[in-house]
């Protein structure tokens, strides 16, 4: 499968890249506004893989190109840039694409973050309401912590909620998202459920923020 992180230069762009290198035989694919920018990541990603003895081969375009015939676009840019980056690539899209928002929106007040929904409702809702009828929208990634994942000499132990109103799409993502060792996927329901799930980001960053030792903190459902 081939997966096109859009974004995938920045911090949950490069967990999900090195994750999905790392433990699975899918196709990574970087993507960023610049595309110089793009392949520099992708091969600082390469070299970390060929220090744990993988030859492994990532790519980095410019978005739209690297959207293209991808089956899977993760959208992990910030929440303001979301629904624009969806208008840019709509023309790469195909009807069977999948196409996945992790982005939460907040604000940071005194005191810490709070969350901050577009007039949408959610930035998953916002996303899907820029993309093309055809293409399915899942939300997930969203309540995971960056560093954690992108240092792949932490064992994770994570859950991640998944939301769409497609269930053959959750499915796909939710397989997806199982084949990063020590992370499960649940089905936290439709799309309207968004907000509720992507509201718990800027809790977990409160809570990494006033306690010692909680930098990584993530959230597991027993």
């Amino acid at each position: 499968m081939r997966i096109a992180l859009l974004g995938g230069t920045g911090d949950i762009g490069e967990g999900l890249a090195l994750r999905w290198a790392y433990h699975t035989d899918h196709e990574v694919v970087i993507g960023s506004r610049d595309p110089e920018k793009a392949r520099t990541k992708a091969e600082e990603y390469e070299t970390e893989l060929d220090s744990r003895g993988l030859d492994v081969k990532i790519t980095g375009f410019e978005n739209a190109m690297a959207a293209d015939r991808a089956d899977v676009v993760v959208l992990a840019v910030p929440a303001y840039h979301a629904a624009d980056l969806v208008h840019e690539i709509a023309d790469r899209l195909d009807d069977d694409t999948l196409l996945v928002s992790p982005a939460v929106g907040m604000r940071k007040g005194e005191g810490g973050f709070q969350y901050n929904p577009p007039d949408a409702g959610s930035v998953t809702r916002l996303v899907a309401d820029a993309a093309p009828n055809e293409v399915a929208v899942v939300g997930a990634f969203h309540n995971l912590s960056a560093d954690r994942i992108a240092n792949l000499d932490v064992e994770l132990d994570l859950d991640t909620l998944v939301v769409g109103d497609d269930g053959d799409a959750k499915r796909n993502v939710s397989d997806l998202a199982a084949g990063i060792e020590g992370l499960r996927a649940l089905d936290a329901g439709p799309l309207a459920n968004a907000a509720e799930v992507e509201s718990l980001t800027p809790l977990l960053i409160n809570i990494a923020i006033h306690n010692d030792g909680m930098h990584d903190v993530g959230v597991t459902f027993e």
